[in-house]
């Protein structure tokens, strides 16, 4: 039927028509003459089609031609028009509605696309005005109120949440992939285009992170990348806009989709950093990218944001002592899923960290790994013993043995004499051989400090039980009256 209907329209309007070079920025109005001649030449054409795609308004070419059958002159009006008909968004809550005119949409958003594809002719600005103002009119919008209150107790297992499909992927994916082709276009001039991708533009671009649905944010996260290589005035205020995006997730909301994917993309910008590090990307990294280690739901992003940290520390091996410190300021108490992961971040920094870094916090470092090998969590302890698999986290401890085996040879005993789990009891037997064929006399210092260790806690163990029943054998022989508090003992 629609084959029927194409082929009865005209192919150009038969007159001329006074608002002909109106700017498609204007939007898909159509004045009513055109809207006359076109019902009066095909009184077989249904109304309802003319009011979503009207007559094109541009030097009288006809919207619905195909761009491969005009002219080369005649091929940036006829994209400019068509772009203003694909202004048109529809409401796809209802799959009934509307299905003959989505579908032509989205066979004229197929054509827009092909034809940035192939590279045309340079782009004229009323062309990229057009480009921009479609983009933003099928794209920027404000996501439905369930969208937040659903997620407004988002946590740790926000994981195994099913991700929310928009229905109008049709549609939108087209259009992401037309801004994709049309911002990495060798026609599109960037002295022209910074006008209309501009701080607004690239500010809604970001909102859009926040889509529940993956397949939205890597378009995004594919535009916004390019934006920022083609764009170099934009750089400075997309890192901060960035940066400000994750404040707000780590110090007030705790909620963003789109964290993993905005890491992503810093990822590959890190690496095009100037050495030496300016001193802005320093504080990015001091208070935007060790914070994010604080919220529960770092599972989501931990890969990628990993990746940033260790890009960092290679390009600046003396940021690894500062990172190291933020690691251990919002190291996880009660969360062992978490220590299991900052073990495992650890373990890469300590890879390339240097010797100078080292020194500076193996102390707090190392207690901190002495409290996770006497974890009753298993995967705790076993990751944190897993560190002396490292022939370069060995060389580490090797080097400032005298400093590092009294901090942890203690938990080691402890370990090998009660820890309920066999894995954890073999790994730790490993490691005191490991130590003792590394300085043997240094083991026996050890193990001989830990005796007393263990003598005098017995014996403030012992002192403290003592004073107990002396309070209690008070209180129970002094009489009781009015509110007076009791010892009881069974």
């Amino acid at each position: 039927m629609w084959k029927q209907i194409l082929n009865k329209l005209p192919r150009k309007s038969q007159k001329p028509d006074h608002d002909s070079h109106r700017n498609p920025s204007s939007g898909p109005k159509v004045p009513s003459q055109v809207a006359a001649r076109t019902n009066v030449a095909n009184p077989s054409v249904k109304r309802v089609s003319a009011a979503v795609f009207p007559a094109s308004v541009i030097a009288g070419i006809e919207p619905l031609q195909a761009l491969k059958d005009v002219r080369s002159s005649e091929k940036m009006n006829l994209f400019i028009s068509k772009l203003s008909l694909c202004c048109v968004v529809f409401d796809f809550t209802d799959p009934t509605k509307n299905i003959q005119e989505k579908e032509l949409k989205r066979a004229t958003l197929l054509e827009l696309l092909d034809f940035v594809s192939q590279s045309p002719q340079k782009f004229s600005e009323p062309a990229i005005l057009a480009s921009c103002k479609m983009c933003s009119i099928n794209l920027f919008r404000v996501f439905p109120p369930n969208h937040r209150q659903s997620n407004k107790n988002g946590g740790e297992n926000d994981n195994d949440d099913e991700p929310t499909f928009d229905p109008a992927w049709s549609h939108l994916q087209i259009v992401y992939d037309f801004l994709l082709k049309f911002v990495t276009s060798t026609s599109l001039e960037v002295k022209v285009a910074k006008k209309y991708i501009d701080h607004s533009f690239i500010l809604k671009i970001i909102g859009l992170f926040d889509s529940e649905d993956p397949r939205e944010r890597d378009c995004l996260k594919a535009i916004l990348h390019r934006i920022y290589g083609k764009f170099m005035v934009h750089r400075p205020f997309l890192r901060k806009r960035i940066s400000n995006v994750f404040y707000r997730f780590v110090f007030e909301t705790e909620k963003y989709n789109g964290i993993a994917e905005l890491l992503e993309v810093f990822g590959s910008v890190i690496t095009g950093f100037a050495i030496p590090l300016k001193e802005e990307h320093k504080i990015f990294l001091w208070k935007a990218l060790v914070p994010l280690h604080k919220p529960k739901s770092l599972g989501i992003y931990f890969q990628q944001l990993s990746y940033c940290v260790t890009q960092f520390i290679e390009k600046e091996p003396k940021l690894a002592s500062v990172v190291i410190d933020g690691l251990l300021k919002y190291w996880p108490i009660t969360n062992s899923q978490k220590e299991v992961m900052f073990l495992g971040e650890l373990e890469e920094i300590l890879e390339v960290i240097n010797m100078a870094e080292f020194q500076k916090i193996m102390v707090p470092l190392f207690r901190r790994i002495r409290n996770c090998i006497n974890s009753y969590h298993f995967q705790v302890a076993e990751r944190a013993l897993f560190l002396w698999n490292n022939d370069q986290i060995v060389n580490l401890i090797a080097y400032n043995r005298q400093i590092i085996l009294p901090i942890v040879f203690l938990a080691l005993e402890t370990n090998a004499q009660n820890h309920w789990n066999h894995t954890v009891l073999n790994l730790t037997l490993n490691v005191r051989k490991m130590l003792a064929e590394m300085d043997d006399a240094l083991v026996l210092t050890c193990i001989s400090n830990c005796r007393e260790e263990q003598e005098k806690m017995n014996l403030v163990m012992e002192k403290r039980k003592e004073t107990w029943e002396r309070l209690e054998n008070r209180a129970s022989l002094q009489p009781v009256s009015g509110n007076t508090a009791v010892v009881v003992t069974y």
